[in-house]
């Protein structure tokens, strides 16, 4: 199959894939037959330079300093193609991010600093959005709380928001399960008004998220998803808004803290915390498996505290809003 050359075209079209693990360059010790798990290789005078994920190096003994991730652009672009590779490091410069590039016959690969990669992600979609034929600019973005009247709205933006899976990255047949789960949420005891917010533009509700009851061994908490932006204006700020707009809300209602199921990358940025450093145990066991296939790592639950410093035991409950393993990983 031919590959791409215009680079408008690959740069509006290129799909940033975070790969699962993390990985390293290592000096190949002279002599040493090549390990399977080799993912790339360059041969040098010094000596033979080698891409592996970082378990295998430390099983093999291999000495180390870079932990990278890895993020292939998954757009087939010609070996000849001309601009590509420049545009992204130029991109990634600017934000100030270290950046190893490797070609593939089919697709380009970077590796960023573990620590990168969220941020490397986001500067990635804008690069790509920018240059989109069709991109549209965003109005002024209304924060509001939903009213009953909104339901049928915020139930089809989920369902447009979730039409790909966020973690096979592929098409999801029928109805995607967040829109049962909201539905249920909305009628369940755990429901919280003023903690279902949408935001609005030009009268058209364009993201929800939604925040119900939740429980960490008898300490009451809240419990934050799904959250989800129509699909033509995501990365644009409107996921980040909301996720604000919810820990505001929460802050003035006196609320203790924050659980959701979500990228450790991801959600830190709003003060977020892996729940394993608090001492917080997933209750279904499969969402720490579920987490291997995310595009970006997925902790079992992250927590966050919002005033005081509450006593918490080591299971964190299941609610109705904590009940599904993929209810607030829609692109924002």
């Amino acid at each position: 199959m031919t590959g791409e050359t215009n680079l408008q075209t690959l740069l509006a079209t290129m799909h940033p894939v975070l790969r699962s693990g993390e990985y390293v360059y290592v000096l190949w010790p002279h002599g040493r037959p090549l390990a399977p798990g080799i993912e790339a290789a360059v041969r040098e005078a010094e000596g033979l330079t080698a891409v592996l994920p970082r378990a295998e190096a430390d099983a093999l003994g291999l000495n180390y300093d870079f932990v990278a991730a890895w993020i292939t652009l998954e757009v087939h672009s010609e070996l000849e193609a001309v601009g590509l590779t420049a545009a992204v490091s130029r991109a990634l410069t600017d934000a100030r991010i270290s950046c190893n590039v490797l070609a593939g016959f089919h697709h380009d690969h970077l590796l960023v600093s573990v620590g990168d990669s969220a941020r490397a992600l986001e500067v990635l979609a804008e690069l790509s959005a920018a240059h989109a034929p069709d991109h549209e600019q965003v109005r002024e973005v209304k924060l509001r709380s939903e009213k009953p009247e909104d339901r049928e709205a915020i139930l089809a933006l989920t369902a447009e928001a979730f039409s790909v899976s966020p973690v096979t990255g592929l098409p999801v047949d029928g109805e995607p399960v967040e829109v049962d789960l909201l539905r249920r949420l909305f009628d369940s005891d755990e429901y919280l008004p003023e903690l279902s917010v949408v935001a609005e533009v030009d009268g058209e509700i364009v993201g929800h998220a939604i925040s119900t009851r939740a429980w960490a061994d008898g300490l009451e908490l809240l419990g934050l998803g799904p959250i989800g932006v129509t699909p033509r204006l995501q990365r644009h700020g409107i996921g980040s808004a909301l996720m604000r707009e919810t820990v505001i809300r929460a802050n003035a209602a006196g609320e203790r803290g924050i659980a959701l199921l979500g990228s450790t990358d991801y959600y830190p940025r709003f003060g977020f915390v892996p729940a394993s450093s608090m001492g917080i145990e997933a209750p279904d066991k499969r969402w720490g498996t579920a987490s291997s296939s995310c595009r970006s790592r997925c902790g079992p639950a992250v927590f966050t505290e919002l005033s005081g410093t509450p006593s918490l035991s080591p299971q964190l409950k299941a609610t109705p809003a904590a009940e599904s393993d993929s209810m607030d990983r829609a692109p924002q």
